[in-house]
């Protein structure tokens, strides 16, 4: 079979197809089960699976249940925040007695708000994040051999001495160029440039300064470009930056194997670019999510967000209750600004397959432009 133009060396690598990775989004799971994640590389990229605030013995059983769909290789991310609160324990009861203890206006706020959406108080079953949580996870993904771990958030430069062990690859995520400098210090195998527009945990800068400066900063070292990237022409702008392969997440969020609320994939379908800000409410870290009346009423407070893990503590329990009541609209949606060109659900291979007609023609109108 004749490569694709867009079959680059990270292609080779990796031993895939097409340079296009599915983003790890980590939304408990939901946005990347193991049915897209294998989708994603039967279709000749790279699934990642989402595994940020899931237990090790669950992240394990997600990577098995991707192994049962596919034999194509896949990948895991995790968030390793660089700084978190000094929490010896993953214990969400102390965590919660903790807020109420020394961040009381906090604790009043959430408290207002199962009153103002006539919510019943309910705890969160997850595992709170600590060091210990996220060792335990990494330990599985190295134990598993996973092909690539990415980290999508944070320093991952004591897994990589780790990765190296076991034959995986790391991929740090990053968005300025100090972060970029001190992924290829640690050894990564390749950065990610995320720009401003993505969705979730997002930086300030956009990607088209962010992509080429970071190209520049940590030659020879490859990078993968990430945010607004849903489409064959965002993708050649991408790969036309420096890059060698593209991140996506917000366009596979409406692939028909996603398994986010069905609100949400309506919301990201039906809203404009605008509607997507940057907030600290659900987590503490920076995060591009559809405004809704829970980011407003935190804005309103004009209280600062907690150290993380302890701001996810304090709207875990709202969401479990949430998720109880049916309200999915009280939930955060991580999506990017390029929702707003996003309006129907396709299966995972045809988005795949569609960014990749679509860079190809792309690249055949540029060259035919020299005539």
């Amino acid at each position: 079979m004749t490569k694709s133009v867009l079959h680059t060396s990270l292609c080779d690598d990796l031993k895939i197809e097409y340079p296009i990775f599915l983003a790890g989004m980590g939304v408990k799971g939901m946005a990347t089960p193991p049915e897209l994640v294998a989708a994603v590389s039967d279709a000749g990229g790279m699934g990642i699976l989402g595994c940020s605030w899931l237990d090790s013995d669950e992240v394990r059983r997600r990577i098995k249940a991707v192994r049962n769909l596919t034999d194509r290789p896949f990948g895991v991310d995790l968030l390793l925040p660089a700084s978190m609160d000094e929490t010896t324990t993953p214990d969400r009861a102390e965590m919660r007695a903790r807020i109420r203890r020394d961040y009381p206006n906090h604790a009043a706020f959430a408290k207002s708000l199962f009153e103002k959406f006539g919510l019943k108080p309910t705890e969160s079953k997850l595992a709170a994040m600590s060091p210990e949580f996220i060792r335990k996870q990494v330990d599985v993904c190295m134990e598993e051999r996973i092909a690539v771990f990415a980290a999508g958030l944070g320093d991952p430069s004591w897994v990589v001495p780790m990765a190296k062990q076991v034959g995986t690859k790391v991929m740090g995520l990053v968005g300025n160029v100090r972060n970029a400098q001190r992924q290829k210090k640690a050894g990564v195998d390749y950065v990610i440039a995320q720009g401003y527009e993505a969705g979730g945990h997002t930086g300030t800068i956009a990607n088209f300064p962010l992509i080429s400066m970071v190209c520049d900063a940590v030659a020879p070292t490859p990078v993968i470009a990430a945010g607004a990237i849903a489409d064959g022409r965002t993708m050649a702008a991408g790969l036309a930056l420096g890059a060698v392969a593209v991140w996506v997440g917000t366009a596979f969020l409406l692939a028909e194997e996603s398994n986010i609320y069905s609100q949400h994939q309506e919301e990201i379908m039906k809203g404009s670019a605008e509607d997507f800000i940057i907030t600290r409410a659900y987590t503490g870290k920076t995060a591009r999510d559809y405004k809704n009346e829970v980011i407003k009423a935190w804005d309103e407070t004009g209280l600062k967000a907690l150290p993380m893990p302890l701001q996810g503590v304090l709207m875990d329990d709202l969401i479990a209750a949430a998720v109880e009541a049916n309200r999915a609209d009280l939930i955060n949606n991580p999506a990017g600004q390029i929702s707003g060109m996003l309006t129907k659900k396709r299966p995972a291979k045809e988005i795949v397959m569609s960014m990749v007609r679509g860079a190809e023609e792309t690249i055949e109108r540029l060259a035919a432009m020299r005539k």
